[in-house]
């Protein structure tokens, strides 16, 4: 799942819409059982839950899923998925983590491996890349919610820290401490929001050549496409003109 929103620029793959779909549900599923087993598993009484539940309603994931998802967490069915995350550079020395919910960490850790070998990147050891990343909240809106001063305005109330819009979306930033609290008071104001998450921002953005944004954009795609990562960040920007370029 793209994690940043400048990936909405990115998802300009065509074909496949149906397999994408069914891995992104696969995902998304995944999240909520690993959410529901850690805390309650009813959403008012858990963050992590509602954020996934809200994250799948975002992508019309059916409401059916959602509860099998949930009940399969309640009565201890099915794997036991452990957090884990990657560092490493992409081309044009862009930095990239890579989080994942495996139940297999050898096989998780050689694909994410190889994917990095042969698409011009290198993964590195735990830290990395981190520390040039902060970790915070991210509220993720789509652009039709209103303008950027409407929604500046709403996420100042609210107790936000940052706020990035573009025509397709907004990404308002907050503290981790304040994610869900600021997320309440946001939805008062501009409804549901399409993701509500812990994130990586990078300190500092990698702008990348159309030459290496071709080879990252196929990093990301082999990355994305593997079953058992969630979400890859990375530090890159990618001028429009070269998004144009690539089609």
């Amino acid at each position: 799942m793209a994690g940043h929103s400048k990936f909405k620029n990115i998802m300009h793959r065509k074909g496949a819409q149906d397999k994408k779909r069914a891995a992104q549900f696969s995902k998304l599923s995944r999240e909520i059982t690993v959410a529901a087993k850690m805390g309650m598993p009813d959403p008012d009484m858990n963050p992590r839950l509602r954020a996934a539940v809200n994250a799948a309603k975002a992508q019309s994931m059916p409401k059916d899923n959602i509860q099998r998802a949930i009940d399969k967490a309640s009565r201890g069915d099915g794997e036991n998925y452990e957090e884990i995350r990657y560092e490493g550079y992409g081309p044009g020395g862009v930095a990239l983590i890579v989080e994942a919910l495996t139940d297999n960490r050898n096989r998780t850790a050689t694909n994410v491996r190889t994917a990095f070998a042969k698409n011009g990147g290198n993964l590195g050891a735990s830290g990395a890349v981190s520390h040039g990343f902060e970790r915070l909240g991210l509220i993720e809106y789509p652009g039709s919610v209103g303008d950027a001063d409407k929604v500046f305005e709403a996420a100042l109330e609210a107790g936000a820290d940052d706020v990035e819009s573009d025509d397709d979306a907004h990404a308002i930033w907050v503290a981790v401490e304040n994610l869900h609290p600021v997320a309440r008071e946001l939805e008062k104001v501009l409804g549901e929001a399409e993701g509500v998450k812990l994130a990586w921002k990078p300190n500092l953005k990698t702008e990348v050549s159309a030459e290496d944004a071709a080879t990252l954009l196929k990093l990301i795609d082999v990355l994305d496409d593997d079953d058992d990562v969630q979400t890859v960040w990375g530090n890159y920007e990618i001028p429009d003109a070269v998004m144009e370029q690539l089609g």
